[in-house]
């Protein structure tokens, strides 16, 4: 029986405890070809492992500036109480939620959802965990589920604003830097599709997920895509974190996108945007860490349409108490990181100011953090990047760009336009 959605912070203490048996499973096929035809279907999936579930046996729903602490607060309160017996003790089994949140403080609407039945996998393990309200439900049975269903005649408009009008928001972002009110800032667009019928969203994510196997395919309450970008990753003590900033699209011929990185790897304009990025990620996660490594330089990212730029940040969480648990859990590290530089800016008060007055959409829960926790904490958050928000027949995109001072607006446009691709493209048929 699902739960229905709350928005309480805690746990009531009249409400059963949540009750979880983890197994060992024989591998059952491709993680995305398990989920069933329904709304509550969730996932998170790189290179064929990761995490899918579906059926609801808890939620909270949250939002506004506490967001992040309302959902920590509830999700404390069942890992607390839960009863759980779990066979594979790998990260992702035995409790876990889904979740993905508002990229600004208002408005905005959050989630964190607890499926009633998970399949994981980690390398040679499979595991199946089901999880009740007061005592666990039967195992259901596991296996390919009916292939989806192709989006039909999918058209595509402009969203909130046209792209010469998103070429002036640049333009007067770039103003804005070169008058020394900040130093960088994320501007963001978004693009609605609308379909004949109501679009199954195991359709992109299987096409994602094959077109893109090195970034995170997800889903989590209608918002898809499939992120090159970790925000945060905590599994047993050792975090990190994966910072892109500075974008150059692919033309498809080797030598001629070779001698592109090649450019990228040397620009001014996006090393400094890179830098920026990186800085606010070790500057928020030191706090947290004992020790950590930030590389000197970046590397280049070659993705299927895009390069980035890329750094990955380590580190060692900090022991509190006498049993030596990590100091915060994944999505408190997430909370801490939101939102970085290479979403909002530098410095981010005045950017994330700047992109509420000029950007002229609200985001929802695009750039924000998605992924999932388990009771321990350990868990993933990548930047709900490259995705989109499914309501029905309609699909709104979203893509988003670093402007410095010497940003150009049609360049600017050019990368948008770039970062639509991999959800444009999962929306075509067969």
């Amino acid at each position: 029986m699902s739960e229905p959605s709350t928005s309480a912070p805690g746990v009531g203490a009249e409400a059963a405890p949540l009750v979880v048996r983890t197994l060992r499973l024989d591998d059952p096929g491709p993680l995305l070809e398990l989920l069933p035809d329904t709304e509550d279907a969730t996932g998170w999936v790189r290179r064929g492992d990761g995490l899918v579930g579906w059926g609801v046996a808890a939620r909270c729903r949250t939002g506004g500036p506490q967001r992040f602490t309302e959902a920590s607060r509830w999700w404390a309160g069942h890992a607390r109480t839960a009863v759980v017996r779990d066979e594979v003790h790998e990260p992702g089994s035995g409790l876990v939620c889904f979740g993905s949140f508002a990229f600004a403080d208002d408005p905005g609407d959050s989630v964190l959802v607890v499926p009633e039945v998970v399949v994981g996998r980690r390398g040679a393990t499979t595991w199946l965990s089901t999880i009740g309200r007061g005592s666990i439900p039967a195992v259901p049975a596991i296996g390919a589920t009916e292939p989806p269903r192709p989006p039909r005649g999918v058209a595509f408009a402009d969203g909130a604003l046209s792209s010469t009008a998103w070429e002036s928001v640049v333009a007067e972002a770039v103003d804005r830097i070169t008058a020394g009110e900040l130093e960088k800032v994320v501007l963001a667009r978004d693009l609605v599709a609308t379909a004949e019928d109501d679009v199954d969203v195991r359709w992109p994510l299987r096409r994602l997920a094959a077109t893109y196997p090195m970034c995170w395919t997800f889903h989590v309450d209608g918002l898809f895509g499939a992120t090159p970008e970790m925000l945060v990753r905590r599994e047993r003590g050792l975090v990190t974190s994966r910072v892109l900033a500075g974008t150059i699209r692919r033309t498809g011929d080797d030598a001629r996108d070779l001698a592109l990185a090649a450019t990228l790897a040397r620009s001014s304009k996006d090393l400094e945007e890179h830098e920026y990025a990186v800085r606010s990620v070790a500057d928020a996660l030191a706090p947290h860490c004992s020790s950590m490594n930030v590389p000197e330089a970046p590397f280049v990212l070659h993705l299927p349409n895009v390069m980035h730029l890329a750094t990955d940040v380590a580190g060692v969480t900090m022991a509190t108490g006498a049993d030596g648990e990590p100091a915060g859990t994944s999505l408190d590290l997430a909370a801490a990181l939101h939102p970085s530089a290479a979403v909002g800016g530098t410095p981010t008060e005045d950017a994330v100011r700047l992109i509420a007055e000029i950007e002229g959409m609200d985001r929802g829960r695009y750039a924000g953090p998605v992924g999932w926790m388990d009771a321990t904490g350990d868990g993933e958050w990548g930047l709900a990047l490259r995705s989109a928000e499914l309501a029905g027949p309609q699909v709104r995109l979203f893509a988003g760009c670093g402007i410095v001072a010497e940003s150009d607006p049609p360049s600017e446009l050019a990368e948008a336009q770039a970062k639509f691709v991999p959800v444009r493209d999962s929306l075509g048929g067969a």
